[in-house]
Parts: structure tokens; C-alpha cells; sequence
């Protein structure tokens, strides 16, 4: 997706994270030379997420919008010289990439509102590189504000990613370009309404004078929070951080308490993927759109595993999300709608367990019934505790194990074979400290033939 793209987050976090305590950062928890991991696994047990980072992790799933020059010059990385006059997108509409986004049942959309290239989809005083040097809408037009009026219009959250890489900039490579960096980022902060989340990474290239640029991450940071207070800064950035893969496969075992030089602190995972192998609109790729099922799979790692899946959908060169992704879409939103819609626990009797960890208990679902889904939610917002836990279900008159796991947090699901039963128990198996768990769900998935 991006060259240089990721800075090394541990070696990130124990610089810039601790170097303003202004900034308004995640709380950290410190540690002792003597904390042996049982104190440790205590401590982490006390951290809890930020209020926006909470808000955020709510929202499950967000979409990307790559979209800009390179939507015209069929390229994945765009060059310094392209010509404005190529970005001409005559029927745009970005309330349908905001109908789309909600078929991906996301609640929020990212506009790459500049990517590598330096092309800006909104008329920026500080250069001329932008959409106001292209025919479309007579170089009136304004792309972020478009996003902006369609967040509104459908109910959506808006987020805005903007390179810290330049290459068309002169200025790329000097002091004074963070200050040009600032000047953008102020634009696209005070001028679209709420902002959610300001996505940085660390692409970090040559610049036309063949220079890189040393980026000041912490006044980018402060004018965020100055602006848009509450708006996680994701990825290279305190609130947010990216799982370290774009396969949207979250990791089996997800902790949003982690640990670095500083101490420990809430770090929630982003697991981000293209619904196409690139990541802006290419038309050779349009039978390569991933299927409504692999969609499901990408969910069940992502959300299911304690993460937020981000989502890319290209715009093409109409300025419209292809009837390709749309169909995918649609299929992947029939399924989760036809697994979730009913909840065969609602009406369960729940009973403690004896002798386990708070949180386990016995469920009497009133009735026999076939589930092959499970949906485990902790209260995060009072941390995360849970590291171990199984599902049984009494078949044959013994208990049998449906299926197993490691952390919950947020959410996690599991899938296995259908079982059929009226009585299932719950076993938290290990716990750091009193656990609380705020959600239980038992779902049956549609027959696929």
C-alpha cells in the first residue's frame, strides 16, 4: 500500500509519545524494575481505554477511500509531475460511497484527502497542486467537502488521512515544510465539521530536492487535539494502532493494554485491508473484488478478534464505488444480517459458576436449540481481563467442549460445527482480576448451498 509506510511503533512510542505531556496521551501506568509479570498482569488489569478510544473501538468497522490522481492514471503510487487535468471524476457522488460504506455496516469513512503524490482533493491556499487546477467542476470543486456533506447526510463519522509524504513539494526535505504539513492539516481540520480520526503513517520518501523529511510528530498531535479533541490519532499516533499486516487478519490473541518503555497504556488495534488487490481503482481488477464470503472471513479476524476493521473502497473514475465492490458488499451485509439478527440466548436463565472465575456461568436456553456462533463481549471500558476462556455445551447427556479462546475485550467471535442443545456453560479459565462480561451471544449461521 505505501512504501516506508510504517514506522516501527516500538521505537516510536518510547520517543515522541513521552516527550509532551500537553498532548493529552492515553494514560500510562508506570512499572517498577522489581514488578515481576504477576504485577505486571495486575497493573494491566487497572488500564483503561480514553473516552475516544472507547467511542472508537464502538464503531467495529470504518472504510478508506483512496481516491485522486492516481484513480486516473491507473497507478497504485502516483508521481510529482502527474497533470491536474487528468482528475476529472464528472459523476461523483459521494453520498454513494457513504450507501456503500453502510452496506460494509461501517460507521465511519477515512477520505485519503492527499496521498503520496502531493494532488489535494480540496482547494488548498498553500498550493496549487489540487482539485482546483482540474476541469472537474471547473476547478470549483471540492472533494472532502463532498465526503463531509455525505458523513452528515447518511450518519456517518469522518475521518482524513493526509501523507506526511510529499514528493511534490518543493518544501519536502526543509524546515519549513512542517510548517506547510501544519497549514494543510489546519485546512482540513477547521473547515469539514466534526472529524473522528486523523489517520498517519510513516511514509517518509525523497522529495523533489531528494531529500526526507524529519516530521514533527508532536506538533502534528497538538494541533489535532487543539481542533478536533475528540479525534483518535491512529496509527503512527498515541490513540490507535495498526495490528501490522493489511491481510485484515487480526491476531488470535488481542491485548489492547501494551506494554513499552514507558510504562503500560490502552493501544487498541486497526486491522486494515482492500476490498481489491490494490488500493486505489484499477479496472483490471474488477473480477478480483474479494467475495461476500471472504468479507465475512476478513470480519471474523478483525472485529471477532478484538480489533477494528478498516475497509478500502475505491471510488473509479466516475467518481463512484464499481458495481463489482457493491455486490460483494451487499452479499457480505445479507450474511451477517441473516447470522446476527437473532440472538439465541436473549431470553437464556444465567446461573454463576461455583469454583471459576467471575464471569462464568451456566445458561438455560429454554429450549433445545442449533447454534454454530459464539459472541463474547467484555465491559472494556472498565479494562480488559480476560485470558482464557470455553464454551460446553450438554449433549448426550456430558458436557462437551464447543470451542475455546484466549482474550475477549471488545468482542470476540468464534465459528465451529453446529451443536444442538438446551444447556451450555461458560468457563472463564483465566482472568487478571474481576472480569465482567457485558455481552453473550449464541447464533446460527445461514446454510450456504
Amino acid at each position: 500500500m505505501r512504501a516506508f509506510a510504517i514506522i516501527l511503533l516500538s521505537l516510536f512510542t518510547c520517543s515522541a509519545f513521552s516527550q509532551d505531556a500537553g498532548l493529552d496521551l492515553p494514560k500510562i501506568v508506570p512499572l517498577l524494575p522489581g514488578d515481576t509479570p504477576e504485577i505486571i498482569a495486575e497493573k494491566a488489569a487497572t488500564v483503561k481505554p480514553s473516552p475516544r478510544q472507547a467511542a472508537w473501538q464502538e464503531l467495529e468497522v470504518t472504510c478508506f477511500l483512496h481516491f485522486g490522481i492516481n484513480t486516473f492514471t491507473n497507478r497504485e503510487w502516483g508521481r510529482k509531475e502527474e497533470d491536474p487535468a487528468l482528475f476529472n471524476p464528472v459523476l461523483l457522488d459521494a453520498r454513494q460511497w457513504a450507501k456503500a460504506a453502510k452496506l460494509a455496516g461501517a460507521k465511519l469513512m477515512i477520505i485519503v484527502a492527499r496521498h503520496h503524490d502531493g494532488f489535494c482533493l480540496w482547494p488548498s491556499a498553500f498550493t496549487d497542486y489540487s482539485v482546483k487546477s482540474s476541469p472537474w467542476q471547473k476547478g470549483k470543486g471540492d472533494v472532502v467537502a463532498e465526503v463531509a456533506a455525505a458523513c452528515r447526510e447518511e450518519g456517518l463519522k469522518m475521518g482524513i488521512y493526509l501523507s506526511p509524504w510529499d514528493m511534490h513539494s518543493s518544501l519536502y526535505g526543509t524546515d519549513d515544510y512542517n510548517t506547510y504539513y501544519k497549514n494543510q492539516l489546519r485546512e482540513l481540520l477547521s473547515n469539514y465539521g466534526e472529524i473522528s480520526e486523523v489517520w498517519f503513517d510513516g511514509a517518509c520518501g525523497e522529495g523533489p530536492n531528494g531529500k526526507r523529511q524529519a516530521y514533527d510528530w508532536p506538533g502534528f498531535y497538538s494541533l489535532v487535539r487543539e481542533l478536533q479533541p475528540g479525534a483518535v490519532i491512529a496509527i503512527t499516533g498515541p490513540d490507535v494502532r495498526w495490528v501490522g499486516n493489511e491481510s485484515g487478519d487480526g491476531n488470535e490473541t488481542e491485548w489492547s493494554v501494551v506494554q513499552d518503555s514507558t510504562g503500560l497504556r490502552w493501544y487498541p488495534s486497526e486491522v486494515d485491508v482492500s476490498i481489491r488487490p490494490g488500493w486505489f481503482y484499477h479496472p483490471s481488477e474488477d473480477s478480483l473484488v474479494k467475495t461476500p464470503e471472504q468479507l465475512v472471513d476478513i470480519y471474523y479476524k478483525s472485529v471477532g478478534r478484538n480489533s477494528v476493521l478498516l475497509l478500502n473502497i475505491p471510488p473509479d473514475t466516475r467518481g463512484l464505488i464499481s458495481d463489482h465492490d457493491i455486490r460483494s458488499l451487499r452479499g457480505m451485509r445479507a450474511i451477517l444480517d441473516s447470522t446476527f439478527s437473532i440472538n439465541l440466548a436473549e431470553k437464556a436463565i444465567k446461573k454463576p459458576l461455583k469454583g471459576l472465575p467471575e464471569g462464568s456461568a451456566a445458561y438455560d436456553l429454554l429450549k433445545k436449540r442449533t447454534f454454530d456462533r459464539l459472541m463474547l463481549k467484555e465491559n472494556f471500558r472498565e479494562g480488559q481481563k480476560v485470558s482464557a476462556f470455553s464454551l460446553e455445551a450438554f449433549v448426550d447427556g456430558r458436557w462437551k467442549e464447543v470451542c475455546q479462546g484466549t482474550t475477549i475485550g471488545y468482542k470476540r467471535l468464534l465459528r465451529f460445527d453446529p451443536v444442538t442443545a438446551r444447556y451450555v456453560r461458560l468457563k472463564i479459565l483465566r482472568s487478571r482480576g474481576k472480569t465482567e462480561i457485558s455481552g453473550f451471544g449464541l447464533y446460527l449461521s445461514p446454510v450456504v448451498h
